[in-house]
């Protein structure tokens, strides 16, 4: 059956629902196409049951550490995984419910489901039903990575997503992989009881973070208990006593770390292989992503990618702020562009690992004259009465023009107390407004000026 519509969005993702209310709300026709659960990456298998997840395992933390805070004994716990599992999946169900209920019932949205296929510029295929629009929003999102390590095609091993289907919980969970996945997901099963190893190739964890920060955060997971393996190199998998085995060849020890269970967190890709792109003229990088300019337009007109597949951001943040940047521009006469917005992310382990902007490495490399504060979580009164004092919070300051360069923030309410810095980021401020902000106390960001105002020139290299 063949359709026309004014666009079509693919994929429910954070984009694709925003999108439709708006174009819809414009008097737009606009066909919808699904191929499994709405909500996309962050509802069902990244942020919402991740972040469920996080909460258990800091309850569980929490009661174990009851002594510390002058209560006890403490009666013995156990950890109910599908009693865990079951809180997540209802937090997921209500939140994918509530996003399904609105796209079907929204006027001038038609829904489809199923994979569409490019058959030109201008149309798409999804089972039997034929789409044509002028405009086409592609928001296919990610999933995760499968690398060709030798012998993997002959172990049983989980990824980011179906790991949160287990129903038992692993006796010694094995992960090949240090970025922020595979670190979430050491502390989250370490603190439900699980043993836990890391096996990572770079010599050090988050290389794309200051080497403090991947230290701090070494020692807060090394202080829980959890097995950190890194620089390993020639990674291999295979199975022995009918369990997983990772193969390793390291300077220190090339012991293979064998566990009742083996999680592979080495990346994402983008959903765009089975998409057809030659039929539309398009044709994705080495990696699979598709080229887009400022404004998402990608090099064929009336064809736009939003969200993970466009490699230009991959958390739902930058993806939600697609629609907004596609919605203006096309709606509201605005001219909104990708560069317009700073680079944020947070890691979400416990202490959380927050950061805007450049890092130490990328300033040193620019050669940006530069000076840098920073205080440990230690010297901060909240932390200290929380009894959670890991970490530091670190500004970086142009020497010369006062402006904000970037932060860092590893510590509690880090992921929090940021936004001070990034909404002053945004709104062009220097380091001499910060100063002068006087912020409330007891708190985190209160100690966000005193960090301001204890700059000092930067050294020539990291330290």
């Amino acid at each position: 059956m063949n359709h026309s519509f004014d666009a079509l969005i693919v994929g429910a993702g954070q984009a694709g629902p925003s999108l439709a209310g708006r174009l819809t709300a414009a008097g737009w026709t606009v066909g919808f196409v699904e191929r499994k659960n709405f909500g996309g990456t962050c509802v069902n298998t990244g942020c919402t049951p991740t972040k469920a997840l996080i909460a258990s395992a800091k309850a569980a933390h929490t009661i174990r550490q009851a002594a510390h805070y002058g209560l006890g004994p403490m009666p013995e716990f156990t950890v109910d995984l599908a009693q865990v599992q079951a809180r997540k999946d209802s937090i997921v169900a209500a939140s994918r419910g509530s996003l399904e209920k609105w796209l079907t019932q929204m006027p001038g949205c038609t829904i489809f489901r199923g994979t569409a296929r490019f058959l030109s510029a201008t149309t798409m295929q999804v089972g039997d039903d034929v789409l044509e629009a002028r405009h086409i929003f592609l928001n296919v999102g990610g999933r995760p990575a499968s690398p060709p390590l030798p012998g993997i095609h002959h172990v049983p091993y989980l990824t980011s997503s179906t790991i949160l289907a287990l129903e038992e919980l692993p006796t010694h969970l094995v992960i090949v992989g240090a970025g922020a996945i595979g670190l979430e997901f050491a502390q989250l099963f370490r603190r439900l009881g699980s043993q836990v190893t890391v096996v990572e190739r770079s010599p050090r964890l988050l290389p794309h973070d200051d080497e403090d920060v991947a230290a701090a955060v070494a020692d807060i997971l090394a202080s829980e208990g959890i097995m950190l393996r890194l620089g390993a190199e020639c990674i291999s998998l295979g199975v022995e006593e009918g369990q997983p085995v990772v193969h390793v060849s390291c300077e220190q020890d090339p012991t293979p770390s064998r566990g009742s269970h083996l999680l592979l967190a080495m990346g994402r890709q983008p959903n765009t292989d089975d998409l057809d792109l030659k039929q539309a003229g398009l044709q994705a990088d080495a990696r699979g992503y598709l080229s887009v300019d400022e404004e998402l337009r990608t090099p064929v007109p009336g064809i736009w990618a939003l969200g993970d597949c466009n490699g230009r951001g991959a958390y739902t943040h930058t993806a939600y702020n697609d629609f907004e940047i596609v919605a203006a521009n096309l709606l509201d006469h605005g001219q909104r562009r990708v560069s317009d917005r700073l680079p944020v992310s947070a890691i979400y382990l416990d202490p959380p690992v927050a950061k805007v902007g450049l890092t130490e490495h990328e300033v040193r490399a620019a050669g940006i004259p530069a000076l840098v504060g920073k205080r440990p979580m230690t010297k901060v009164g909240r932390a200290v009465e929380k009894g959670e004092t890991q970490g530091f919070m670190k500004v970086l300051v142009h020497a010369e023009t006062d402006q904000i360069l970037g932060a860092s923030i590893v510590g509690v309410g880090g992921d929090e107390a940021i936004h001070c810095i990034i909404t002053a980021m945004y709104a062009q401020q220097t380091a001499a407004f910060m100063r002068r902000n006087v912020f409330i106390h007891p708190t985190v960001a209160e100690l966000i000026p005193t960090v301001f105002g204890e700059l000092k020139p930067l050294t020539a290299s990291e330290t």
